[in-house]
């Protein structure tokens, strides 16, 4: 009942009240943050294997839906798309030059992220919103044992390392999307790949893994806080699935937007196409 109470006192929240609690789950989200660096940094060992298996199954999960989505979304969006638009100049090859910003900056890591978190954060927050309505953190927390050390902190290290290490995976489906759109115009093989390896600078690269490294660490983040607080039973656990998993996509959003804008300010010299 009590629950039900809280629920309703939300749907009936003003607007001042949802900017205040979306302003208070932030600072929350950043004080648990905190709480597992803090926890890494005092005693960075004891938890790595449970990581590796988490890693593992991670890429289980994911390789596949990754492989399918940026091979498709290579093909058909920016490679198709742009395609066309070369051709009518004539340089249906250059599309090679276009898929450094089209693949490994951008569409590549942002697929890796959606597809990690809406597969593994979803996933997360269940198993988390599950165990704190079975009161299982609390029956951890009075025999003294710390549920961010044992159980949180081995989630985000897993989905932050491997969400990143998976945008190797993303970038190399991406650019293969690509040549197949350029084949399927007309162009040479080795001209995709000319033009491909002439624009590319270690930059992009390195640039694309770390922001990909970044919506990890935000997907787990909030993935593992919105479980962790989940209230209002099994449909409680429901919504806070659909929270974190929208929580999780505007940051990526927002995240982007600024890295992409800090990386492409401080270093001019990557957007001039060769």
């Amino acid at each position: 009942m009590l629950d039900q109470v809280k629920v309703d006192q939300t749907r009936a929240l003003g607007p001042l009240d949802v900017l205040s609690r979306a302003l208070a789950q932030a600072g929350e989200m950043t004080l648990l943050f905190g709480s597992v660096a803090r926890s890494i940094a005092v005693r960075p060992v004891g938890f790595w294997g449970e990581v590796l298996d988490l890693m593992i199954q991670i890429l289980r999960r994911c390789w596949l839906p990754m492989v399918i989505s940026t091979t498709a979304f290579g093909f058909g969006a920016p490679g198709l798309q742009a395609a066309n638009f070369f051709t009518l100049f004539g340089i249906p090859e250059r599309l090679g030059a276009f898929f450094i910003m089209a693949s490994v900056r951008e569409f590549a890591p942002w697929i890796n992220a959606m597809v990690v978190a809406g597969v593994v954060g979803t996933a997360i927050t269940a198993d988390l919103g599950a165990r704190r309505i079975r009161e299982e953190f609390d029956a951890m927390e009075v025999l003294g044992v710390d549920p961010i050390r044992s159980v949180i902190v081995p989630r985000v290290v897993a989905v932050t390392l491997m969400t990143g290490l998976m945008d190797i995976v993303a970038l190399v489906f991406g650019v293969l999307g690509g040549w197949l759109a350029a084949i399927w115009m007309g162009a040479s093989s080795a001209a995709f790949y000319a033009n491909f390896w002439a624009n590319s600078t270690p930059t992009d690269l390195w640039g694309g893994v770390v922001k990909t490294f970044l919506f990890g660490l935000i997907i787990a983040v909030v993935c593992c806080y919105k479980g962790y607080r989940a209230v209002g039973g099994p449909a409680g656990v429901g919504r806070a699935v659909n929270q974190a998993v929208v929580i999780a996509f505007a940051a990526i959003y927002a995240t982007n937007y600024v890295f992409t804008a800090l990386l492409l300010g401080l270093n001019p010299y990557i957007q001039v196409y060769r």
